[in-house]
């Protein structure tokens, strides 16, 4: 594996696979790696025969109530765990190299970033989709892999990549969980046992709102009213947002449909988390 953190480096690299024909995946992370991360690299090497894995701890994304200074990192941990899986590339730029001034040019998302994550942190999903529309640039891949965890964050790449007419397929990756049902995420070590046993009731909440699909429910508010009596024992979690929503527009729905999306957002302690799951037929 090399371990670049220039752009020039990296186009250095990728030139000579594009000489050899070779097919390019792209796995975006801001390190602090699980398994979840993995599994992405995972799905990108069974897509392409090089993947690129950045690691970037993007300032754009971070709202002023946010703590950047507090996102774990751990490149030396990061970049073992990203050879240890077989990637090519580890790309990990300095805000310099990335940003050497402050962008005037950035990426409007529209009003798909407005809602969910985007009415809570105002001014994510720009900074989201700018980074990644500068390493869509840099990498030039023909696959990039997200996780379903972040669901909306993958819906709003989809039609970046559709309505700016790159050649990527977007692929997303089911989440990956922990035995006793908690989505990982990089936020998770910030929890103490106590919070993390609270947590607990996001994907508890979730499992009883697919359950109740899968018997037959079909109203979005029934549905929800299901869900939140779960929510409902776990005072201490405060609920940010608890929706079925349409998989392409993020709008909410009355008529759940399979492939609609339940998701649920809290504040844990200081932590916030989110998670959600996909209302398909039974066996599908």
């Amino acid at each position: 594996m090399e371990a670049v953190t220039t752009a020039a480096g990296l186009r250095r690299i990728l030139a000579e696979w594009r000489q050899a024909g070779l097919r390019t995946a792209l796995v975006p992370t801001m390190g602090a790696l699980h398994e979840g991360h993995l599994a992405l690299v995972d799905q990108a090497k069974q897509l392409a025969g090089r993947v690129v894995a950045t690691i970037f701890v993007n300032p754009l994304q971070f709202g002023p109530e946010e703590d950047l200074t507090r996102y774990p990192r751990d490149l030396e941990r990061d970049q073992g765990l990203l050879g240890g899986r077989g990637v090519d590339v580890v790309y990990a730029p300095a805000v310099a190299e990335m940003y050497p001034a402050p962008p005037l040019v950035t990426i409007d998302p529209g009003p798909m970033a407005g809602v969910l994550e985007g009415a809570v942190r105002p001014g994510h999903f720009a900074g989201v989709l700018t980074v990644l529309a500068k390493l869509f640039h840099l990498v030039g891949p023909d696959v990039a892999c997200f996780g379903q965890k972040d669901i909306q964050q993958a819906v709003l790449v989809r039609r970046m990549v559709a309505d700016l007419d790159w050649p990527i397929e977007v692929v997303v990756v089911p989440t990956v969980r922990d035995a006793d049902g908690l989505a990982l995420s990089s936020r998770n070590r910030l929890l103490s046992p106590p919070e993390r046993q609270q947590a607990l009731v996001l994907s508890r909440m979730l499992r009883t709102v697919e359950s109740a699909w899968l018997a037959g429910v079909r109203g979005g508010t029934a549905l929800l009213e299901v869900g939140r009596e779960v929510l409902a024992r776990v005072p201490a979690v405060r609920i940010d947002y608890a929706v079925i929503v349409d998989p392409a527009q993020l709008d909410a729905l009355d008529a759940v449909v399979p492939g609609s999306i339940a998701a649920v957002a809290a504040r844990v302690g200081t932590t916030r988390l989110i998670d959600n799951v996909t209302l398909a037929e039974r066996g599908s």
